[in-house]
């Protein structure tokens, strides 16, 4: 699902800010980015914008008296300097109410909420969601789904997510990244190691071999007999 969004804002900064973090993520599309409330209203009467991102202070017509002006609404997110119009702002039905400065985690706290609205307006469950997990490289959000997922590798403070056509680097620890995956679907096979159930090719000793890797990963001995018991099977 791609949520097309619209930037309001009348400072330069604030736009640049707002299009670098729009950029990292694969959920969001930048339909325009505009410096005053006329040129936003052009691009809302002949697109269909998901994600309005609005300042409030601005010359001629501020960001509430737009939305008040707009008979089709999209998801309103505020993001401004003064704190004292968030109870206005959400009388609006404003997503959220974001205050500058602000990081890029806020931001996507904020958009999250839209794509987990959109979703169940159309009707599709919230297990939706769950089918992927996002994973930060430097500057930009993956959305890696759990299909694409060979094996989890864990390097100290970081992970190494080995996919079908490449690997991604991340700093973030065994168990979190474990809290987010499917049971189902991945099993720890060493303390340094999480398989995709559905990419395990065969056992071999203490070895086990993937499907779409070159890999031959080891075995704990402490995870053998889960392994087995996990396929119906004894470890004779």
């Amino acid at each position: 699902m791609t949520l097309k969004c619209l930037i309001i804002d009348d400072e330069p900064l604030a736009r640049e800010t707002l299009e670098e973090y729009i950029s990292k993520i694969p959920f969001l599309e930048l339909a325009g980015s505009c410096k005053h409330v006329f040129e936003a209203i052009e691009i809302l009467q002949r697109e269909q914008i998901d994600v309005l991102f609005s300042d409030i202070h601005m010359p001629e017509v501020n960001g509430i008296e737009l939305i008040k002006m707009l008979q089709y609404r999209p998801y309103v997110i505020f993001i401004t300097a003064y704190a004292n119009y968030a109870v206005e702002g959400f009388e609006l039905d404003a997503v959220d109410y974001i205050v500058k400065p602000f990081s890029f985690e806020r931001f996507f706290k904020a958009v999250n909420k839209c794509l987990t609205m959109s979703q169940q307006k159309n009707n599709k469950p919230a297990t939706d969601q769950s089918k992927y997990l996002f994973v930060k490289d430097g500057h930009k959000l993956h959305r890696v789904l759990f299909d694409e997922i060979c094996y989890i590798e864990a390097m100290k403070d970081y992970i190494k997510v080995v996919l079908k056509d490449r690997s991604i680097i991340t700093h973030l620890t065994m168990k979190r990244v474990e809290d987010q995956l499917p049971e189902e679907q991945f099993i720890r096979i060493q303390k340094s190691y999480i398989i995709n159930i559905n990419s395990l090719k065969f056992i071999s000793g203490n070895m086990a071999e993937l499907h779409d890797v070159s890999d031959k990963l080891p075995i704990g001995k402490q995870y053998k007999d889960l392994i087995f018991e996990r396929f119906g099977l004894k470890n004779d």
